[in-house]
């Protein structure tokens, strides 16, 4: 989801999940630690031998349990990933129950002293927290009546699809290069995120030097080393990397064969012919509760004949598994991984996917859940794929 550098020679990857990855880019990519998020997701940022944890405005569940009113707003942690106190600020309790997530994700970006830069995702506001931890100042853009966003409220539900109303102002943050390095906040001009505008801020005082509105395919967005913005179109760079990566699939291994809830053994070998979604679960995910009603609606959607799911359990204790197997009823077959299969497929963080065509190749991988969107797209591929020659 994010990188920021870490020390002068490492970078430190939020992943889907929520974890923090450090890699030396030096080293081929090499990943050198990890820790597990501290929040549902996190989002990272790092400065002055710290690291900032916010709850990620990338990856935001539509319901979370209440948190304690000690819950901080932002997290500090040293680079090993290791708490290194409370935190900062204090979380807002929203006027609905269980939307603490949505009202306390933020973007986060920390300065070369030790500052640390929050904007919370659905409120008008961007703040800076001194070294210290006192703030030091508060801008507002004056986008809404009254100077503030209301919270989130639920919307009618459509299908198995759980609706909000609610403000996407602040997306992003990031200091520009020194001397005097400058806050660039990017969001949006109208509760919705689709009319983005970067806002210039003096990291200093909070005054907002200036405001560049995008257009409506610009949403990718760098600084260069003077400081002068760069807007490009995301879309058109995606389709440049794709067309210039290699055009074969690689296979997906290794190949498992793995007991059903019968007993019986499956084996990758057997759903070639199929596209094949192959999905890592376990009962103590959270974020695979949200993804399960989704995956089974997916399923029904297509001919057994193009498509299947397998859904490994990577569940040490099946007592638990059968208990959320008979909670929400999958449609598709249910594999034992026994515990075993992060030490083998290697991916960080629970839900993880694999699609894969009906040779058994790769189209892509999916870390975490992507919620409701994220399936729209997948239900896309599996169709083009399914009418591929």
């Amino acid at each position: 989801m994010a990188v920021t550098p870490l020390g002068g020679t490492e970078l430190l990857v939020t992943e889907r999940t929520g974890e923090g990855v450090v890699v030396d880019p030096l080293g081929g990519g090499r990943v050198v630690r990890e820790w597990e998020s501290p929040d549902i997701a996190s989002l990272y940022a790092a400065g002055a031998g710290r690291v900032a944890a916010t709850r990620s405005p990338y990856y935001v569940p539509q319901l979370s349990a209440p948190e304690p009113d000690t819950a901080p707003l932002i997290r500090l942690l040293d680079t090993l990933g290791h708490p290194t106190g409370r935190g900062l600020g204090a979380i807002r309790r929203p006027a609905t129950p269980l939307l603490d997530h949505v009202v306390n994700a933020g973007a986060v970006a920390v300065g070369p002293d030790g500052a640390v830069y929050y904007a919370p995702l659905v409120r008008d506001e961007i703040r800076k927290y001194a070294p210290g931890g006192q703030v030091s100042w508060t801008t507002k853009r004056g986008l809404f009546r009254g100077g503030s966003e209301r919270d989130p409220e639920f919307l009618p539900s459509k299908g198995a699809e759980l609706r909000l109303k609610k403000a996407l102002v602040n997306v992003a943050l990031a200091l520009g290069p020194p001397p005097g390095g400058r806050l660039y906040a990017l969001g949006s001009d109208d509760s919705a995120a689709t009319r983005l505008r970067v806002d210039v801020l003096d990291a200093a005082t909070g005054a907002i030097l200036a405001t560049r509105r995008l257009g409506p395919r610009e949403t990718a967005v760098a600084v260069d080393a003077s400081g002068a913005l760069a807007v490009f179109d995301a879309d058109s760079l995606i389709a440049d990397a794709d067309s210039a990566a290699p055009a074969t699939r690689e296979l997906f291994t290794p190949a498992f064969a793995l007991p059903d809830l019968a007993g019986d053994t499956v084996t990758l070998g057997g759903f070639r012919g199929k596209v094949t979604l192959v999905n890592f679960w376990a009962s103590w995910c959270d974020p695979c509760r949200e993804e399960f009603p989704h995956m089974a609606e997916l399923y029904r959607e297509f001919d057994r004949k193009d498509f299947e799911i397998a859904g490994v359990s990577d569940d040490v204790d099946s007592g638990r598994m059968l208990a959320f197997v008979r909670q929400y009823r999958p449609p598709f077959p249910i594999l034992v991984g026994g515990g075993r299969m992060k030490e083998v497929y290697h991916y960080r963080g629970l839900p993880y996917s694999v699609l894969l065509d009906r040779g058994g190749r790769v189209i892509e991988r999916i870390f975490g859940f992507g919620g409701a969107e994220e399936f729209r797209n997948l239900r896309q591929t599996i169709a083009n794929e399914v009418r591929a020659p």
